[in-house]
């Protein structure tokens, strides 16, 4: 009886797989610990600005509470309760403390906790703005690739066209028109509401899709132009002709030179859209029937109440600086001239 041994892998090639690991696991770290020395100190300095508002506004939660015919004792004494008698700097040391461990402080309209208020609207932000970015990028990068596949033909001059069009076109606008077509004259969507995911998926979809739709129309335009010109620009690199020249493939050049090189510009623009998307939203909500992150954020600050703003604020920074962050990896990790550092 003859056994056959099975191939053996060479040290060396053990040796140059562990030592790309390593190169790559120091890369996505370097990056990590230069992206976490930027954004920590924006995020102290932006609230810090942030808390700084309350003092600018004049504001006053015995204003609200009281109306303006409050004595100047009866304000004092509101003043103390929530703490507005001590200086200025205790009074952000107290409020960014809680900020750290989730505790935005409580709303002078009503007494309620403004994490759990902030808590309710973002989630039906989040699931619209995370649903639109998925429309945006499958769609537009499907049209920048098409259109940079093609480019100077009839398709790629009408790829340009429509995302031009679609990139000036309102949200609330087109949610408008999304309602009235889909939704009252063919009936296939529900017209306004919220239904969350726990209930059910295929509800909950049913009842984001068309504010997804309607907010994803400004990523698709931006995620096709820029895919467009980064792959145009990275096709005429020497390095795609070097890779004509040794015979690869037109499939392994697209994908492993110049897909690589040129998305770039594309996920960078992600970054500033994800946040966006959930911050300016309060149109498209209010047409929708929606009580979102954005209503909310618009409600606040019509009633003068500054600790649910200032949470509001709070918490879009936290967005855009951990969504950046995430790009920046992601970008690390994707494209060559950012892992040499460019």
């Amino acid at each position: 009886m003859t056994t056959t041994a099975l191939p053996t892998v060479p040290d060396e090639y053990r040796a140059a797989a562990a030592a790309r690991v390593r190169h790559t696991l120091g890369r996505v770290l370097g990056v990590l610990a230069r992206s976490v020395a930027i954004f920590v100190p924006v995020f102290l300095v932006a609230t810090f600005v942030t808390f700084a508002l309350r003092s600018l506004s004049g504001l006053s939660p015995a204003r609200i509470q009281l109306g303006e015919d409050a004595t100047p004792e009866a304000i004092q004494r509101i003043e103390a309760q929530w703490g507005l008698d001590r200086p200025f700097l205790a009074q952000y040391g107290d409020w960014i403390t809680g900020v750290l461990h989730g505790e935005l402080g409580t709303s002078w309209v009503n007494g309620a906790d403004i994490s759990t208020l902030i808590g309710l609207g973002l989630g039906v932000s989040l699931s619209i703005a995370t649903f639109a970015l998925l429309i945006g990028v499958v769609v537009g990068f499907a049209l920048g690739t098409l259109a940079a596949l093609r480019p100077t033909t009839p398709i790629d001059r009408a790829i340009t066209g429509v995302v031009t069009v679609i990139s000036v076109m309102p949200p609330f606008v087109v949610g408008i028109v999304l309602v009235a077509v889909l939704a009252v004259g063919l009936d296939l969507f529900p017209s306004a509401g919220y239904v969350p995911a726990e209930e059910g998926i295929g509800p909950w979809l049913a009842h984001i899709t068309l504010p997804a739709l309607a907010l994803s129309c400004d990523v698709v335009a931006d995620v096709a132009r820029q895919l467009r010109t980064g792959l145009v620009a990275a096709r005429d690199e020497n390095y795609v002709t070097g890779a004509v020249v040794r015979g690869l493939s037109p499939r392994r050049i697209f994908l492993g030179h110049v897909l690589r090189n040129g998305i770039g510009p594309a996920l960078a623009t992600l970054g500033l859209k994800f946040p966006a998307l959930v911050g300016a939203s309060v149109v498209t909500e209010w047409i929708f029937g929606l009580q979102g992150f954005g209503r909310f954020a618009n409600d606040s600050a019509q009633a003068g109440d500054v600790p649910a703003v200032q949470g509001v604020l709070v918490v879009s920074i936290a967005l855009v600086v951990s969504f950046n962050l995430i790009v920046n990896l992601v970008l690390a990790r994707v494209t060559p001239a950012s892992q040499r550092g460019m």
